[in-house]
């Protein structure tokens, strides 16, 4: 049976890895109305052109797992575009290859890597513009 002092320190690691989950990279599908309220609000915004079958995006979303908890990622959001299928956002961006990061500070671009796959260098691709 857990005594009073062990339930509250449960409860309260439980708390720490919430907020810290809510201190994270915020990672989800692209969504047109969803990269327009990001830009509007004058926020860092990433967009990530994945495709399933590519092994440097595969490559790529282990490296975002292991930063996505970072706190310095915290007021950034990534949006992850699907490669095959948003053709017009890829001739707005002109995107040539998956595995592509374009990062915006409101409506202005400040990044752009393309096959990078080391955690550190997307990390600094991705805070360009905090």
């Amino acid at each position: 049976m857990l005594n009073r002092t062990s339930l509250i320190a449960g409860l309260s690691a439980g708390l720490l890895l919430v907020a810290g989950a809510a201190q994270a990279l915020t990672i989800k599908p692209f969504t047109a109305a969803d990269f327009a309220a990001e830009q509007a609000a004058g926020k860092q915004v990433a967009v990530q052109f994945h495709a399933d079958w590519c092994p440097t995006c595969k490559a790529q979303g282990v490296a975002l797992q292991a930063i996505k908890n970072d706190p310095a990622l915290k007021d950034v959001t990534l949006l992850q575009a699907n490669y095959d299928t948003e053709k017009a956002l890829k001739q707005e961006m002109k995107i040539r290859t998956q595995s592509t990061f374009v990062v915006f500070k409101g409506n202005t671009e400040v990044a752009r890597s393309a096959g990078v796959t080391e955690a550190g260098k997307i990390k600094a691709t991705l805070s360009a513009g905090l």
